[in-house]
């Protein structure tokens, strides 16, 4: 199953062979790799070099090393939110730029909308209408509801997201909208006329996936990032 490791690049060697073994499904979830002793005689490296590549595959969380009797290295199930943790960090700590986020969040929104209005069920309506009646209490409360407007506004896109019954769709909305706080917090502020347009937003978006007109529903959704947008990097600008 291993080879030795390739000697102008040992470390990085061993991390990928345990790596791809993993992701091609040869070793699956559960099951124990090789014992240390065996995996070091087999890739031809030191103790001290498996145990660092094996450290750095459990923090990628590819492996779990359990100690004591009957302890090594045993593969975990791999999971989306593994996955995404590159771009939740990214997000979290604002290493991507306004326009960049609001050019990827304008695409993956667009089309969660379009395929909502493909697939939504009569359940799906009622529940998207029962988020408008709380959006529509809050935009009209003015600024100082700002966070609670914009987290029954995040709750609206999830239901677009699950309504399609794509788990990366999903996975996707919960790592951008879970993490994306720090960019409200930092370049939005809508007063009252802002939040009212935003709530016709999502109304609209709303009655677009209602009548099932996909193209409709993804315009609506992609000008709906874009006027998010537009208020942050105005603000970034002053």
């Amino acid at each position: 199953m291993f080879r030795a490791a390739k000697q102008n690049r040992i470390f990085q060697d061993v991390v990928d062979q345990v790596q791809e073994i993993i992701l091609s499904g040869k070793l699956k979830a559960g099951e124990m790799l090789p014992p240390e002793r065996e995996l070091k005689d087999m890739m031809q490296v030191s103790r001290g070099t498996l145990r660092e590549a094996l450290r750095v595959l459990e923090h990628k969380g590819l492996i779990e090393i359990k100690l004591g009797v009957g302890g090594g290295a045993v593969v975990k199930d791999i999971t989306f939110d593994q996955v995404n943790e590159s771009l939740a960090l990214l997000i979290r700590y604002q290493k991507i730029s306004l326009r960049h986020l609001a050019e990827f969040r304008e695409g993956v929104e667009g089309r969660i909308a379009s395929l909502a209005a493909e697939r939504a069920k009569p359940d799906d309506i009622v529940k998207l209408n029962d988020l408008l009646i709380e959006a529509k209490k809050y935009s009209e409360k003015g600024n100082d509801f700002q966070n609670e407007f914009i987290e029954v506004d995040k709750k609206v896109h999830l239901t677009l997201a699950e309504i399609t019954e794509n788990p990366v769709y999903v996975s996707l909305h919960h790592t951008v909208h879970d993490n994306i706080d720090r960019y409200y917090e930092n370049f939005l502020n809508m007063k009252e006329r802002e939040l009212k347009e935003n709530y016709q937003d999502l109304c609209e978006i709303v009655k677009a996936v209602e009548n099932k007109d996909s193209d409709e529903a993804r315009d609506l959704a992609r000008k709906h990032i874009l006027r998010f947008n537009h208020y942050m990097v105005r603000r970034e600008v002053n």
